[in-house]
């Protein structure tokens, strides 16, 4: 019986549909036999023919292909550990491809399908929109929206762990400036910005369960610690969130969640905030997403009862698949303010970017930018020396790099660098950070 495997591989033009992507079919005997075995359904003597087949050399694409292709087949007629082993088999020979070749869009596309299988809906997501950012014909356009629309109706269970060194040159963001004046008088201060190294402890879960074809009821809960030599620095986060999600069509839908988080400082409690937020996504085309979220929080601060009160918040959000190996997000955001006390009281704007690019040898890399501008309220004396108002400007470059290939019981590392720059109006707000951070995560 010809599986789905074999389905899309007609659809696809064949097997043979790797040449486009600049390759060539090799001429070895075992590789073309076991070509043969694949197209005929016979997945099994396939992969006993690729086993003794040496899988370097001119022929190592075609053979990891083919091993990834019968393997998928066969697990199609498996059950339990044998099932997930020959996915996990699939998974390994597509993405040895992709290392050295992330431009190969079939092989892609076939990857995502073997991580579909095993029910990594999150990795399978991401690769199908690679995929749909390469201008596939039609039909592989139908059949990876299929793929979509059976994730998003099964999706219930997300989850992920990490953990990250974080080097830090000004853990408290402190300003450097030595002089500060008074009524135009100069006095100096001491500088007490302090560096160190963090490590940082992540996890978080979500279920979604379904109350009927098209709505479900999401709730779920993370936390996240930081440790410093200085423990005044060390930070603690606990949130938890529940609420709606419904699932309008097929390209759109809408949670309304209500969340509530707390924070420790130092070990000290800094801030509770309660609040609810809504959030529409929705896939404009093949290559293009949108997402708009809304939120109203009302925050409460234990040593600082004067920035008590609500922020209401909007950001819009752009993701463009520019190709199988680029993506390019665009964000806007505003936030209001209103505290207890009107000199803290603001307004923020802020625009931000990211790229993401897949490059030969197992490297990915990203570039983002942000830039916010917040404006205060007046009463800023003696910041401010005609106590007039605050006015922050805060530009951050991020750039990070990591190793597909490179890979620890599942936990993938990731190196960045985030430089941060605050100028201010006011005396003492501003300053200079350049952050770090060695990190291992794994998403479920």
């Amino acid at each position: 019986m010809r599986t789905l495997s074999i389905l899309i591989l007609l659809l696809l033009g064949g097997i043979p549909s790797i040449t486009a992507a600049g390759s060539h079919l090799s001429s070895d005997p075992a590789v073309v036999r076991a070509r043969t075995l694949v197209v005929n359904g016979n997945f099994n003597e396939a992969l006993e023919v690729l086993r003794r087949t040496d899988p370097a050399g001119a022929h190592r694409t075609d053979v990891l292909f083919l091993t990834g292709l019968a393997a998928v087949g066969a697990s199609n007629r498996a059950e339990g550990e044998g099932r997930d082993a020959l996915l996990a088999q699939a998974v390994a020979a597509f993405r040895a491809i992709l290392v050295d070749r992330p431009d190969l869009t079939r092989v892609r596309l076939e990857l995502a399908r073997a991580f579909f299988l095993k029910g990594e809906d999150g990795l399978a997501r991401r690769h199908f929109e690679r995929v749909l950012g390469g201008n596939p014909d039609r039909a592989v356009v139908a059949n990876i929206n299929n793929y979509l629309a059976v994730m998003r109706a099964r999706k219930r269970w997300a989850a992920r762990v990490g953990a990250a060194l974080a080097p830090d040159t000004n853990i408290g963001a402190v300003s450097q400036a030595e002089i500060i004046y008074i009524y135009g008088l100069p006095f100096r201060r001491d500088v007490e910005s302090t560096s160190g190294v963090g490590l940082t402890v992540w996890g978080g879960g979500e279920y979604q369960y379904p109350l009927g074809d098209k709505l479900r009821l999401r709730a779920g809960a993370d936390i996240s610690r930081r440790e410093y030599r200085e423990r005044q620095f060390d930070q603690t986060f606990l949130a938890a969130h529940l609420g709606p999600r419904w699932l309008i069509d097929g390209d759109t839908d809408a949670s309304l969640i209500g969340t509530a988080y707390r924070r420790w400082l130092g070990g000290e409690r800094y801030s509770d905030s309660v609040g609810t937020y809504l959030d529409v996504s929705r896939r404009l085309s093949r290559r293009f997403t949108t997402r708009v979220r809304l939120g109203l929080i009302r925050n409460r601060y234990h040593a600082d009862s004067g920035s008590n009160g609500p922020a209401l918040s909007a950001m819009v959000m752009g993701s463009w698949v520019v190709m199988p190996t680029m993506r390019i997000t665009v964000r806007v955001g505003h936030e209001r303010q209103r505290t207890r006390t009107e000199r803290t009281r603001s307004r923020a704007l802020w625009v931000g970017g990211d790229m993401a690019l897949a490059l030969p040898a197992g490297f990915s890399v990203g570039f983002g930018v942000e830039f916010r501008g917040t404006n205060y309220e007046d009463g800023w004396f003696p910041f401010v020396p005609d106590n007039g108002t605050r006015r922050d400007r805060i530009n951050v470059v991020r750039a990070s790099v990591f190793n597909r290939s490179l890979t620890l019981f599942g936990f993938s590392p990731e190196v960045s660098v985030v430089n941060s720059r605050r100028t201010s109006t006011a005396q003492l707000h501003d300053y200079d950070r350049l952050q770090g951070e060695l990190r291992f995560q794994r998403l479920f």
